[in-house]
Parts: structure tokens; C-alpha cells; sequence
């Protein structure tokens, strides 16, 4: 197997501030991988023993030295004669390495962060880039301070740009990841109510993602979502020791925005059409050789092999990135109609007995809505029941309990039949939930005073009231609702299944994948 270039065990313990022992004939080869796994370890790779709660990596050192690795790095003498690198804390050793290393191959990075839709957006940038380069992407959720570096170890000197998705909920996250990747393009979906807990508010949300900008390359582009309230008011960014400052370019559905949408046509589970609008006097039609005597923008239709009104924003981020760094329209057309569902991320599948919208990876309320949004967009047919099966919101902060609540106010207001909510926080879904059914009864039905000509018994007897009513269920947990999931879902039910991700909600997804319905 190749070296990863310049990797040497020599410039390894420079460049991340430790002390090298060993062999000296070997300090000049390069390793051909880094891991953390000691099952992932093989010959020549470097091994990284990470002390952790449950397992200490440094209690695996001699396995991977008898598998053949060629070095670790260690918090801990080994007690071994092999090749090894002493540091101080491993997790910030492969921070530092993995700067080296993308200094070493000096390809574009393009960073995105934001509180919601990252993965989504990450793969749908990489599938237009993919297009014109050889691209690598953030694999899963390996977006933090040890996953960012483990993504960037994959890359070879054959790699032509890396698309990395960088996550954070504590203040100085983001300095620290973007000190490591450094990016060319730094794309941020939106400000949300993530992370309260630890973030305060969205404007310390906005705080703590914008932290990218520090570390942003000399001629850096930046792309905004200019929907988003926190987002908009970024109007230039002035990099540490430039003159200039660097306008944003801003991407959303109002039609203000450089790049924007229209002619947004929903086609249920099977995506969604629109038509993709540049503006030419915002430079962007330069990158894309755009004839600017045409009218005042190009555009482009394309259909979105994913549903849900966040897929056209993150196609039109895809576009931004792909216009900046030299794709032709069809190529980003292209690249957007390529794009493949990721499992727990607005995956839909189709089984003999249901169709799961399967986005049970994480969630937050912003996310939660869009969610829901979709679901009530299916699309099926009218002897289909719509039913959403919710699982609690994590790291929301002392305002957990209402932005529960505030979740079933929105679905309240959706067609969408049964709402089954699973947790302590979910049931103050199901309340607001509840309070939207009445508060639609009342407004259709009128207020009831002596005057008025409606049934007192039954004021509500003016409207068809199951069109407005969503019934509800609420469980304790997940091992109650699996037992009970049978009982609940019915053959040709459409289903969505969202929680954080510490609700496990991916066994609701097997259960349904794999239960028979007489």
C-alpha cells in the first residue's frame, strides 16, 4: 500500500509536538494509514491509542504492534522497544496531524457546519463536485475533534478536493476543528435551536459556528443561507490579517438571495422539482460562464431525488459550491440528480407493508418540523393512513419542555393522522398536539355565546372534524413502543421515524422493515 505523503514518523512527532522512539532506520518511512481502531490496524500503519470511559486504546498497543503497525502515538509509556510517539494527549496530537497532513497535499477543502442538515448538505455538495473531481466526504458522523481527523487521514495525493462536515455544541469547537481543515469554502446551512444547553440561544449558536471564519484560507469563499434571520446579517467577513473583506454569497428560496428557487413543484417521497436561478451580477456567472446579456440571472430545472423543501436549499448550496470551484450547470444539474439517500437521513423505504420515511439519525426542532412538513407532503392516497412516530430532542436547554410543545402546535396544524410520541419530553409533543386540535376546532367552529346559532351542546358541529383532529399515543420508551408497534401501524401506512439519536429510534426502523401485517 502507498505512504500517505510526507507522513513520516520523523515529521509526524514534529509536527505534532512529541518525542520520537525507536528505530532510527525506520523514522524516515511513511505510514500508510492512521487509525484509531486496533482492529483496523495493518502493516505499516500508524496507531493511535486513545484512552477512553470503557476502552483505553493504550491496552491494545501490542496487538497492533504484532499485526505489523509501524508506530503509535501514546499518552503512556509502552513498555515496548518499538517505534512510538509520546504526546501529552493523543486527541489533540491527531488534530495537529491532520493540518500537517492537508498541508502536505494542498488540495481545496470545503468546511460546512450549521445546525441543522449538514450530512445532507455535505453529500449533496459532494455529489455535484463529484462530477469534475475525485472527491473525498466525511463518512457518517465523523465530523468532530477526533472523527475530522480520521476523515482526513483517507485522502490520498490522487484526491482532488475533500468535502468535510464539521459539528460542535460547546464554544471553541469550531476554532479548534477549523485550525485543522483550514477551509477554501465554508458553507453554513442555518442557525438553529441546537445545543441550547451548552450554546445559550441561537445567537450563541451563530457565535460558535461562525468561529470558521478565523481560520478561513486568504481567498476563502463563504456561503450563507440568506434565509435564515441569524445568517443574513453576516454581510462581510474580514479574515485576520487581510485588508479586504469577503462578501458572502447567500443561497435560499427568497428570491433576494444570489442563488435562489422557483418553480418549486413537490412530488411526494419522489423529490422535488424547481428551477435553479443565478444572479449574474454577483460574479457568480463568471465561474459559470454564464452569457451575461441574457437577462439578469441563468437558471437551470432540476429534480431533487430527495423530498422535503430543505433538499431544494441544500441543492442550491451544492450550486454555489459548484459555481465557485468551476462546474457547468449541467454538471451541477448532474451531480444534484445523482444524489443517494443516507440511512437515517430522509431515506425512504418501500416495503410490502409500509413506506418508512427513515430520518431517525438525530433531531431538533427546526429539523423535526421539515420532517413533518415532508410526511404531510407524501402524496399517497387517501385510504393511506400518514403517521409520525417522535422520539425525544436532546441538548435543547432549559426551554426543552416548550420546544417540545411547540413541535405539536406545528404538526397540529398538518394532515397527518396518528402521532405517536415516545419519551417523558415527547408527551409535551402530544400536549401541543392537542392544544392545536382545539384551538382549530374552536376557530373553525366559532366562539359560543347566547347569540349565537350553533349547537351549544356541539359547537363543533359545523365542520368534518377528522380532517382537523390528529389522533395521538404516548409511550414511556422505546421497548414499550416496540412491543406495542404492531398494535399501532397498519398495512399501507406511510411512516416517519424521528428522535435524536440517543432514543435508538434506527431498532423502530429494523421493526418495521422486517414486521408482518395480517
Amino acid at each position: 500500500m502507498s505512504g500517505m505523503k510526507n507522513m513520516t514518523l520523523a515529521h509526524m512527532a514534529e509536527a505534532c509536538g512529541g518525542i520520537l522512539y525507536g528505530r532510527e532506520e525506520d523514522w524516515n518511512r511513511e505510514v500508510c494509514a492512521i487509525t484509531t481502531d486496533s482492529r483496523k490496524a495493518e502493516p505499516g500503519c500508524l496507531f493511535a491509542a486513545i484512552p477512553g470511559e470503557r476502552v483505553d486504546g493504550h491496552d491494545f498497543i501490542g496487538q497492533v504492534f504484532e499485526k505489523g503497525a509501524l508506530c503509535v502515538i501514546t499518552e503512556r509509556e509502552p513498555g515496548d522497544s518499538r517505534n512510538y510517539i509520546k504526546v501529552d494527549s493523543t486527541i489533540r496530537a491527531l488534530g495537529a496531524l491532520a493540518a500537517y497532513y492537508l498541508e502536505q497535499l494542498a488540495i481545496p477543502v470545503v468546511g460546512i457546519t450549521g445546525s441543522v442538515g449538514k450530512t445532507s448538505t455535505k453529500e449533496m455538495i459532494a455529489a455535484v463536485l463529484s462530477q469534475k473531481y475525485r472527491t473525498l466526504k466525511t463518512a457518517g458522523n465523523f465530523n468532530n475533534e477526533l472523527g475530522l481527523p480520521l476523515t482526513i487521514f483517507r485522502l490520498r495525493e490522487e484526491d482532488e478536493i475533500a468535502v468535510l462536515e464539521m459539528g460542535i455544541n460547546h464554544f471553541g469547537e469550531m476554532h479548534r476543528l477549523a485550525a485543522i481543515a483550514k477551509p477554501d469554502t465554508c458553507v453554513i446551512t442555518n442557525i438553529g435551536q441546537c445545543h441550547l444547553e451548552y450554546l445559550g440561544d441561537r445567537d450563541g449558536v451563530l457565535r460558535a459556528k461562525t468561529e470558521i471564519f478565523d481560520y478561513l484560507r486568504p481567498d476563502a469563499h463563504i456561503v450563507l443561507n440568506g434565509d435564515d434571520d441569524k445568517l443574513a446579517t453576516v454581510k462581510e467577513v474580514k479574515l485576520p490579517a487581510q485588508v479586504s473583506s469577503i462578501r458572502p454569497t447567500f443561497f435560499g428560496l427568497g428570491t433576494d438571495n444570489d442563488i435562489y428557487a422557483d418553480q418549486i413543484e413537490k412530488k411526494g417521497l419522489d423529490g422535488i422539482a424547481c428551477r435553479i436561478c443565478i444572479r449574474k451580477d454577483k460574479g457568480l456567472s463568471d465561474s459559470a460562464k454564464i452569457d451575461k446579456d441574457a437577462g439578469c440571472c441563468d437558471s437551470f430545472a432540476v429534480t431533487i431525488p430527495i423530498p422535503g423543501e430543505h433538499m431544494v436549499r441544500n441543492a442550491l448550496a451544492a450550486t454555489a459550491v459548484g459555481l465557485h470551484y468551476g462546474l457547468t450547470t449541467e454538471e451541477i444539474r448532474a451531480g444534484i440528480e445523482s444524489l443517494q439517500p443516507v440511512s437515517g437521513r430522509f431515506h425512504i423505504i418501500r416495503t410490502e407493508n409500509y413506506t418508512i420515511i427513515d430520518d431517525c439519525y438525530n433531531a431538533n426542532p427546526m429539523s423535526m418540523k421539515a420532517s413533518l412538513g415532508v410526511l404531510q407532503d407524501s402524496g399517497m392516497a387517501q385510504v393511506s393512513r400518514k403517521v409520525a412516530i417522535l422520539g425525544d430532542m436532546g441538548e435543547l436547554g432549559e426551554d426543552e419542555v416548550q420546544m417540545h410543545r411547540s413541535v405539536g402546535e406545528y404538526a397540529g396544524g398538518l394532515d397527518i393522522n396518528l402521532c405517536i410520541c415516545v419519551g417523558a419530553l415527547s408527551a409535551h409533543i402530544a400536549e401541543g398536539i392537542n392544544t392545536a386540535n382545539e384551538s382549530s376546532l374552536l376557530h373553525a367552529g366559532g366562539s359560543v355565546n347566547a347569540n349565537d346559532s350553533v349547537n351549544a351542546d356541539n359547537p363543533f358541529d359545523r365542520i368534518d372534524t377528522h380532517k382537523i383532529r390528529i389522533e395521538t399515543v404516548v409511550l414511556p420508551d422505546l421497548s414499550t413502543l416496540l412491543e406495542q408497534l404492531p398494535n399501532l401501524v397498519r398495512k399501507g401506512d406511510t411512516i416517519l421515524v424521528k428522535a435524536s439519536h440517543f432514543m435508538h429510534f434506527e431498532k423502530v426502523v429494523a421493526q418495521l422493515e422486517s414486521m408482518d401485517v395480517s
